[in-house]
């Protein structure tokens, strides 16, 4: 009973913030991503009777505390749906930097949730699976239905899963990603949503937004698709910035990216930019003017990575496992 997954992250395009039930990891909304690639998380899983107890290893380093608590989340669920009680061994590995608003743990738990299944001898659709990854992290459930996917808010698995979003933009986008290496967590700023005073404005407008996001994405209007992106994200910030803990994710190396960003749609180049949680930046331009963009987002004195549009989690040969 071993499997071996690999998963792509998201980038948030209409993102989630804070959580009706934190231990189904239930949002209180919607939320619209797109996975990048060629980026990923692999991640080997094997259910082993000769195991005292179950062994998380993330990049090299046992798990324990919370992160073991969200892993141990998506192994229960996977016990529970397939009637076995046996020890696991996890070991997952990013391709990527992790902790700086790159969506690792997105990926992570995408692989993590579909190599369980996989080893499980568990047969689920795409979005089936999707709400098992949810119990890690809302986000994994769109990194495993992959491209463009949408994760409806809802109170049970049959209406909080995520869907793919067909779009023809998926060959058109490319993603530049200027990598601002400011260590970052997301939990606390979860739990605490509901207390920012602009919480209760976002939940009013996001649902408008989500509604533009989808009809941009189907009918392949970049622009507005976009637009709507670099709204969401600076709407987002608004609300972590102004709850109890005032949370300020931004390094100047991001704000020097905006500036550079709004430079280049000035001059006729269209970019626009996005965050996570995190102080690192995406800029959604495409493939014909991917180049220029990175050149001028590298001038701002970080790395670089150019990504495309990444399909949905998927098992992986037994000669990739990592053990």
């Amino acid at each position: 009973m071993k499997a071996t997954a690999v998963a792509h992250p998201i980038q948030g395009l209409v993102k989630y913030h804070g959580m009706v039930d934190p231990e189904l990891r239930l949002p209180y909304h919607d939320s619209i991503s797109v996975c990048t690639a060629p980026s990923h998380t692999k991640t080997t899983v094997e259910f082993d009777d000769a195991l005292d107890a179950d062994r998380y290893v993330v990049d090299g380093q046992q798990v324990a505390g919370r992160g073991a608590e969200r892993i141990g989340n998506v192994v229960a669920r996977v016990r529970s749906l397939a009637g076995v009680s046996t020890p696991v061994r996890l070991e997952s590995e990013s391709d990527f930097p992790t902790n700086v608003g790159l969506g690792s743990s997105s990926s992570g738990f995408a692989a993590a949730a579909t190599a369980l299944c996989a080893a499980a001898e568990l047969d689920l659709s795409n979005p089936e699976l999707s709400t098992v990854a949810r119990r890690g992290s809302a986000s994994a459930a769109r990194a495993v239905t992959g491209g463009f996917s949408d994760l409806r808010a809802g109170l049970n698995d049959r209406d909080c899963r995520a869907e793919r979003i067909d779009s023809p933009l998926e060959g058109e986008l490319r993603i530049v990603v200027g990598i601002v290496p400011a260590y970052k967590e997301t939990e606390h700023a979860h739990r605490e949503a509901a207390e920012s005073h602009l919480f209760a404005a976002r939940l009013a407008h996001v649902h408008g937004q989500l509604g533009t996001m989808r009809d941009a994405l189907r009918e392949g209007d970049f622009e507005r698709a976009f637009e709507c992106a670099e709204g969401d994200s600076l709407s987002l910030a608004a609300t972590t910035m102004t709850g109890p803990s005032g949370w300020v994710y931004w390094r100047p190396a991001t704000l020097e990216i905006f500036a550079a960003v709004r430079e280049l749609r000035e001059g006729g180049v269209p970019a626009y930019f996005s965050t996570d949680t995190g102080a690192t930046v995406y800029v959604n331009t495409t493939a014909e003017h991917a180049e220029r963009v990175a050149a001028r987002v590298a001038d701002c004195g970080v790395e670089t990575r150019t990504w495309e549009v990444g399909g949905p989690a998927r098992v992986v040969e037994d000669s990739a496992a990592l053990f």
